[in-house]
C-alpha cells in the first residue's frame, strides 16, 4: 500500500513538475476562485436551509395549536366522529399536513389520517402505538417539535397535547411536509453553484488548451527546432496546421532548416571529396606525414608516419604529438615546434637517429601551414624521411671506397719502391736481389689483380646481370676446384678430401659461379689451416622433400680443421673487406672472397650456413635445388645486398 502511494505522488509529482510556472499559477489562481465561490455559495444555501427549517417548525407549531385548539373538546365529549370529519376536512384542505394521528394518554394510537396509505406507511411506520420521543414531557402544555429526513426531504414531527380543564386527554401528532419552494431554490442553488464550479473549470481547462494548440506548443516546438539548428541538426522540421502569424513562422522556419539541410549536405559533400582526395594523397606518398595544430593536437597522419613512430595500435589522431613521438625525437623537435606555432620561424630540418620501434635514422622536415592570405599560422607540418638506406649505403660507399684505397695502397707502394729501387740502384744490386725484387713486384701485381677481379666480380654479381642455369654436375666442378688447389695444398702439407655421394643428380646453377664458389671456400680454408690439417669437400642429397612436386636437394659443405672464426665474427664474415686476419693478425687478403660466395648462392636461391669453434675448424654449407627437365635455364634476379647469413 506504501509503495502504491509512493508511486502515485511521484507520478503526480512528475506530471506537476512538467509545467511551466505560468500553467502553475494559473491553475492555482483557478482553484482558489473556484473554491471561494463555492464556498460562497454553500454558504448561502445552508443560510436558505436554515431558514426554511425555522420557518416550516414555527409554521408546524402554530398549526398544530391551532388544531388541537379545535379537536380537544371534541375528543373531551368524546365525539370522535366529528373529530374525524374535521379532521378529514383540514387534511383535505392543505398540502402541507403529511399526517394526522390522535393517541390517549397512554400513547394508543385512535385516529390517524391517512394510515391506510402507503407512503405515510413507508415513511412512517405506523403502528397501533404512538412513538413518542424520550424527552417528550408528557403532560406539558407546549407542544414539541422535530424534524426527520425522508427520501422526498425534511417532515416537521410536531406533538401537541391535548389538554381541556386542565387534564391531560392524549397528544395530537401532525406531520409538516417540507416547503416546496423552499426546497426548490436550495436545489437550483446548489445546481447553481456546481453548474459555476464545473464552467469555470472547463473554461480554464479549455483556455489552457488552447493555448497550449495555439500558442505554447508552437513556441515550444520552435524552441526545441531551433536548438537543434544550433547544434548542428538540420533534419529538425515542425509539422502543425496553424495558420496565421504563427503559421506563417513556421513554414518560414521550416524554409530555413531545408536550405540549411541542403547547404550542409553540399559542405559535406565537397569536404567529404577534398579530404578523401588529401587522405589520398598523404597515404600514397613514401615519407611520413603529420599535420598538427598550434596547440601541437594531430589533425591527420598517414600510414608511413604511423609505421615509423610505432602508432599502427594508437589512435594519436586529436591527441598532442610530443606526448607519443619517441624520446630522442621529442627532445628536438619540441622547442622548434613551439617557436614555429609563435610565428618565430617557418620551417626546420633535423637527422635523428631512434631506437623505437626499430633501429632506423629519419629526416624530419617542419614546415609552417598558413592561411589563405597568409597572415596567420593555422598548424605545422611534420614530415618524416627514412634514410636509413641511403645513411647505409653512404656509409658502405665510403667504407668500400677506404677499404679499396687501403688495399690498392699497400701493393702500389710495394710495387712502386722496388720499381724505384731497380731503377736507380739495378747497376749496383746483385743478380740475386734484382730476382727478388722482382719477384716481389710480381707478387705484389698479382695480389693487386686479385684485388681488382674480386671487386669487378663482386660488382657484376650486385648489378643484377643475367646468367643462364643449367644441370650442373658437382662431382666435375669439385674435382676441376680440387686439381686447381692440389699442389697448393701439397706445399702447406694439409691433405684435401672429397667426399661426394655416387649417382648425385645434377644441380640447377651456373657452372662457373659454383665453381669460383667452391675455389673461394677451399682457397680460405687452405689458408688458415695449418701443416698437418684436413680439408673436405662433400656433396651429397638430403633425404626430405620441400614438396611432392620437388626432389630432394643436394647439400655442399667445406670443412676444415683451422683456426676457426670467434662468434663474434660469424655475422660479419659474409660482409666486404671484412678479415679475420685483421683480428689475429697472420694472412693477408682482400675480404670480398666470402662477400661474392654470399651474392652467388643467392643468386642459386639458397643461404650460406657456417658452423666454427675457434682453434677446432669451420664448415661452410648450402644446399641446391636439383636439376628438372622443365626448369627454366634462365633465371634473372637482383642480389639483395641486406641478405642475412645464418648460423647454426
Amino acid at each position: 500500500m506504501l509503495s502504491l502511494l509512493k508511486t502515485i505522488r511521484d507520478a503526480i509529482a512528475s506530471w506537476w513538475s512538467e509545467f511551466t510556472l505560468q500553467t502553475k499559477l494559473l491553475a492555482v489562481a483557478t482553484m482558489v476562485v473556484s473554491l471561494v465561490m463555492s464556498g460562497l455559495t454553500f454558504w448561502a444555501v445552508n443560510t436558505i436551509q436554515q431558514d426554511a427549517r425555522m420557518n416550516d417548525t414555527r409554521f408546524g407549531r402554530d398549526l398544530g395549536l391551532l388544531l388541537a385548539a379545535n379537536v380537544a373538546p371534541l375528543i373531551a365529549d368524546n365525539n370522535l366522529t366529528a373529530v374525524a370529519q374535521f379532521s378529514q376536512r383540514f387534511y383535505s384542505s392543505t398540502s402541507s399536513v403529511r399526517y394526522m394521528l390522535y393517541a390517549d394518554e397512554t400513547g394508543q394510537i385512535f385516529f390517524g389520517i391517512p394510515f391506510w396509505e402507503a407512503e405515510v406507511e413507508n415513511s412512517l411506520t405506523i403502528k397501533r402505538r404512538i412513538q413518542l420521543p424520550e424527552d417528550y414531557p408528557g403532560d406539558g402544555e407546549k407542544p414539541m417539535v422535530r424534524q426527520h429526513m425522508t427520501p422526498d426531504g425534511t417532515v416537521t414531527d410536531v406533538f401537541i397535547p391535548l389538554i381541556v380543564n386542565k387534564k391531560y386527554l392524549g397528544v395530537l401528532a401532525i406531520g409538516i411536509n417540507p416547503n416546496q419552494t423552499a426546497i426548490i431554490s436550495t436545489n437550483f442553488t446548489r445546481d447553481v453553484t456546481i453548474a459555476v464550479f464545473i464552467t469555470i473549470w472547463v473554461m480554464v481547462i479549455l483556455a489552457g488548451v488552447i493555448n497550449a494548440l495555439t500558442i505554447t506548443k508552437p513556441i515550444k516546438e520552435l524552441l526545441v527546432g531551433v536548438k537543434q539548428i544550433a547544434t548542428g541538426n538540420f533534419k529538425q522540421r515542425i509539422n502543425l496546421p496553424l495558420g496565421g502569424e504563427l503559421g506563417e513562422l513556421i513554414l518560414s522556419f521550416n524554409e530555413m532548416a531545408e536550405r540549411l539541410e541542403r547547404y550542409e549536405e553540399q559542405n559535406i559533400e565537397e569536404l567529404t571529396a577534398e579530404k578523401a582526395k588529401l587522405e589520398t594523397l598523404v597515404s600514397t606518398i613514401a615519407d611520413g606525414a603529420v599535420l598538427i595544430d598550434n596547440n601541437m593536437q594531430v589533425i591527420l597522419v598517414n600510414p608511413t608516419a604511423k609505421r615509423i613512430f610505432g602508432w599502427e595500435a594508437a589512435n594519436v589522431v586529436g591527441c598532442n604529438v610530443l606526448h607519443h613521438l619517441p624520446a630522442s625525437v621529442q627532445i628536438e623537435i619540441t622547442r622548434p615546434l613551439y617557436e614555429m606555432a609563435a610565428g618565430e620561424c617557418e620551417s626546420a630540418e633535423f637527422r635523428i637517429f631512434i631506437n623505437q620501434p626499430t633501429p632506423r635514422t629519419i629526416r624530419i622536415l617542419l614546415t609552417t601551414v598558413l592561411n589563405s592570405q597568409r597572415e596567420s599560422i593555422k598548424g605545422i607540418a611534420i614530415t618524416i624521411q627514412d634514410i636509413t638506406r641511403e645513411v647505409e649505403l653512404n656509409d658502405a660507399k665510403s667504407q668500400f671506397i677506404s677499404n679499396v684505397s687501403h688495399e690498392l695502397r699497400t701493393p702500389l707502394f710495394n710495387i712502386k719502391t722496388y720499381i724505384e729501387t731497380l731503377h736507380d740502384y739495378g747497376e749496383d744490386l746483385a743478380l740475386q736481389e734484382r730476382q727478388e725484387f722482382l719477384q716481389t713486384v710480381n707478387h705484389e701485381t698479382d695480389r693487386l689483380t686479385r684485388l681488382v677481379n674480386d671487386v669487378l666480380d663482386l660488382s657484376k654479381l650486385e648489378s643484377g646481370r643475367n646468367y643462364s642455369f643449367d644441370g650442373v654436375d658437382l662431382a666435375q666442378a669439385i674435382e676441376q676446384t680440387l686439381r686447381t688447389y692440389q699442389l697448393n695444398a701439397k706445399d702447406k702439407g694439409v691433405e684435401l678430401v672429397q667426399e661426394v655421394a655416387p649417382n648425385l643428380p645434377l644441380v640447377l646453377g651456373n657452372y662457373d659461379l659454383l665453381v669460383q664458389v667452391f675455389g673461394n671456400l677451399i682457397g680460405n680454408a687452405l689458408k688458415f689451416t695449418k701443416a698437418g690439417g684436413k680439408v673436405a669437400i662433400r656433396a651429397y642429397q638430403l633425404d626430405f622433400k620441400p614438396s611432392h612436386t620437388e626432389s630432394a636437394p643436394v647439400r655442399i659443405e667445406i670443412s676444415d680443421t683451422g683456426i676457426g672464426i670467434a662468434t663474434e665474427d660469424q655475422h660479419s664474415i659474409f660482409e666486404r673487406f671484412f678479415r679475420v686476419e685483421n683480428r689475429v693478425h697472420t694472412l693477408e687478403g682482400t675480404g670480398l672472397g666470402l662477400s661474392i660466395v654470399r651474392n652467388i648462392i643467392d643468386r642459386h636461391r639458397s643461404k650460406v650456413h657456417l658452423v666454427s669453434e675457434v682453434g677446432i675448424g669451420t664448415t661452410f654449407w648450402f644446399d641446391l635445388a636439383t636439376f628438372e627437365e622443365k626448369a627454366p635455364l634462365i633465371q634473372v634476379e637482383p642480389i639483395a645486398e641486406a641478405s642475412k647469413i645464418t648460423t647454426a
